[in-house]
């Protein structure tokens, strides 16, 4: 049986992945992985409404992915611990793994049906 500590522990996983699981936030933190950068910055280079990004920026603030600092008006964020870009490049491996997986069993069973003909 898991404990309640385990428990939470997932429960604070299962947060933060759903808070991963946007395309717009996940963009965002790409652009976070190297360098802070200002809402103003995120918008330009996303090509995403001011309102939008900042709704998310919110978001994942919320949930510690993301953290600030002030420099007179302008407000910058970066990620908050380096290794959530770690975990999305590991995803993105299982990722293409699949893919690889996929293209191989593609091909596999179009070899076969061009044997039946």
């Amino acid at each position: 049986m898991i404990d309640e500590s385990k428990k939470q522990l997932f429960e604070h996983q299962a947060g933060i992945c759903k808070t991963l699981a946007d395309t717009k936030r996940l963009m965002i933190l790409h652009e976070l992985r190297d360098s802070e950068k200002s809402v103003g910055q995120l918008v330009t280079d996303l090509d995403l409404p001011q309102a939008n990004v900042s709704q998310h920026l919110a978001i994942m603030r919320e949930r510690g992915i993301v953290t600030t600092r002030r420099e007179g008006t302008t407000i910058y964020y970066r990620l908050t611990n380096p290794k959530i870009g770690q975990a999305c490049d590991l995803v993105q491996e299982v990722l293409a793994d699949q893919l690889i997986r996929n293209q191989a069993l593609a091909k596999s069973l179009g070899r076969l049906g061009k044997r039946r003909r």
